[in-house]
């Protein structure tokens, strides 16, 4: 995308583009956060903005499964016309802009990391309060028109997730017992679809942004897809994504049973906690198969990083995870 000057230059006019003529751009910097995708703070004056953009301003897809950026400044804009604490998209990049493919969105203060969030005191009000926002913010996310939603959103059922998901583990031709048990389970014991709904794709912490109240906004829409809303809620209860904090079966913060009193009240349904079991069992499953991936990407210097050996190296967890929920079914 040219030089950094280039960079610069094209973010100064982009700034002006956004907020008017008389907004200047004072700093910018990149932030940390976003495994897939670039995130940029710009500021200038009482202007403050994320700019969210593909790797170099690139367009990439990290997965088959990923929508693309335009797609998820569009899907973020109807989550926000249903009701879902999202941030506002200010902009979709064009080819004028010279900066690649993303969009703008306002800056929404809070914390995205889960240490914080689950040990520190001043978030002590906010993890009473979550696990009920969360089953509020499922229900807003999953009565969004699948009508309004990007062509780009692909459909995917539980059971199209087990082949998918089998699928890549056998491609690795390193067998797993516990792997092979849970899979075999999966497909004896899957249910009934529910009717299909626009699901988040990874509702967990880390894509939600939390400040002392609770949450505030739900981020990074790239996996979004039709799908079973069961999926959204089970998610977040993987214990990946309890962060240690295992007691609390939602997102090591809450109780399932707040966030479905919230979700049915919001959504008009009776989902029971024994109905997320085989989902977050999938769930599971699935976490353990991204994390091979992740190691065959380190192996195969595909991305060498020790951020790629070091997640390789959980699929063990997930083992562990998988034997106490198949003893916990046959109990």
């Amino acid at each position: 995308m040219g030089s950094k000057s280039d960079f610069e230059n094209s973010l100064r006019t982009l700034f002006t583009r956004v907020f008017g003529e008389s907004a200047e751009l004072d700093s910018f910097r990149r932030l940390s956060g976003g495994a897939s995708q670039e995130t940029w703070a710009l500021s200038g004056g009482s202007h403050e903005a994320i700019l969210r953009r593909a790797p170099g301003g690139t367009s990439g897809a990290r997965s088959s499964a990923a929508i693309g950026l335009p797609a998820e400044a569009k899907l973020i804009s109807a989550a926000e016309t249903a009701g879902v604490p999202v941030p506002k998209v200010l902009h979709i990049l064009s080819p004028e802009d010279n900066i690649g493919d993303g969009f703008v969105m306002s800056w929404v203060k809070g914390e995205t990391i889960a240490r914080p969030i689950l040990r520190n005191d001043e978030f002590d009000g906010a993890r009473r309060a979550l696990a009920r926002q969360c089953g509020a913010a499922l229900a807003s996310i999953h009565t969004i028109p699948i009508e309004t939603a990007p062509p780009e959103l692909q459909s995917s059922d539980g059971l199209a997730q087990i082949a998918q998901y089998e699928d890549i583990y056998r491609s690795f031709e390193a067998p797993r017992p516990v792997f092979e048990l849970a899979l075999q389970w999966l497909k004896t014991n899957a249910p009934q679809p529910m009717d299909p709904v626009l699901v988040h794709g990874d509702f967990r912490l880390g894509n939600l942004m939390v400040d002392e109240n609770g949450l505030v906004a739900v981020l990074d829409w790239e996996l979004a897809h039709i799908g079973d809303p069961r999926e959204d809620i089970a998610w977040i209860c993987v214990n990946s994504w309890r962060f240690g904090q295992t007691e609390n079966r939602v997102g090591g913060f809450g109780q399932l049973e707040d966030l479905l009193d919230a979700y049915n009240s919001s959504a008009g349904c009776s989902l029971s906690s024994t109905e997320i079991d085989w989902w977050e069992m999938l769930g599971t499953l699935k976490w353990g198969v991204m994390c091979m991936i992740m190691y065959e990407a380190f192996r195969s210097g595909a991305d060498p990083s020790v951020e790629r050996a070091a997640i390789g190296r959980r699929v063990s967890e997930t083992e562990i995870d998988l034997i106490n929920l198949l003893e916990a079914a046959h109990a």
